[in-house]
This record gives C-alpha cells, structure tokens and sequence, in this order.
C-alpha cells in the first residue's frame, strides 16, 4: 500500500473513530480539553505505526491502549493541584439536575480511582468492550481486569452509597445520655 493510501485509510479512520475516542478520553480525564488532547496524542502515536497497525487489524485496540497509556502517564506526571470537596450530608433531590449532578458525581468519583481500574471500569462499562477485549487493550490477563472491575465497582458503590440514618431510638438513647 502506498504512503497516499494509508494516509487516506487513517483519515477515514479517525473521521469514523473520532467521537467514540473522544468520549472515552473525556471518561479517562474528566476534562474537555484534555480529552481532545489525549485523542490527538494517541492518533499521533497511532499514524506513526499505521502500516503495522492495520496489518495486525485492529486500530482501536491499539488506539485506545495508546490512550490509556499515555492518560495514566499524564497523571503520574500532573498530580492535580486542587481536589474538590463533596458535601456528604446532601439528600438526593428529584430536580430536573438530579441526573446531571449524579452524573458528574460519579466522574468526580471515577476520577479518584487508580488510574488501571479507572481504565477497566471505562473501556468495560462505558465503551462496552468485553473481559477479552478489554484485557487486549490493556495488555493484561482476563482475571486481572475482573479483579479491577470488582474493586473498582465496589469503592464506587461504597461511595454512591446514602449514608445510613440513625434510628429514633438510637437518637432519643443519646439525647439521654
């Protein structure tokens, strides 16, 4: 195949992949900007290699590993400055922001994670990849992303879950005392 031919395919590739990329640089950053960043810079990687890339046929394995790869050496590299504080006590609200907020909550918790199981959790549940695949893109056992996926799931649901009232008893018990 001539340079003009893979230059093309490549073209055609990132016009097809380009959301679907970026969507998931956005769940690896957590920030607009970033994710346009670390799409261009994994497609930059990504056409240096194009040649070998389309003869092992898979570009979006190999694209999307190139993402995860260079997202969490950003982050060993940019430790955040400022880290936000979520109120604790608040009540779920039945507003018509409920699910943006719930939204953004789990991307703030998502975000917390360590950089491999926030990897697992994104290509798993968001890009929808299964154990296999995901475990290819990241170039690790199946039983690893499981274990990843299961922790990753846990510390999420721990934190989404509503704090555990106390009951009226228990309260009058320590009014008493």
């Amino acid at each position: 195949m001539s340079r003009h031919e893979d230059d093309e395919q490549f073209r055609l590739f990132v016009q097809r992949q380009w959301g679907p990329l970026l969507r998931t640089a956005y769940l690896l950053t957590g920030d607009r900007g970033a994710a346009e960043d670390l799409t261009q810079s994994a497609l930059e990687k990504t056409h240096r290699r194009w040649g070998r890339v389309l003869r092992r046929d898979a570009p979006e394995v190999y694209v999307r590993r190139a993402m995860v790869n260079t997202a969490i050496s950003w982050r060993r590299r940019r430790r955040p400055l400022e880290v936000p504080l979520l109120t604790s006590d608040s009540t779920p609200t039945l507003d018509a922001y409920a699910q943006v907020e719930e939204r953004q909550l789990l991307l703030t918790l998502l975000r917390r994670l360590p950089p491999r199981t926030q990897a697992v959790l994104v290509l798993r549940y968001f890009e929808d990849l299964s154990e296999a695949d995901t475990a290819k893109v990241l170039g690790c056992s199946i039983g690893s992303v499981k274990s990843q996926a299961s922790r990753g799931l846990a510390r999420l649901r721990n934190e989404l879950a509503p704090p555990v009232p106390q009951s009226p008893v228990r309260l009058l018990e320590e009014e008493i005392a």
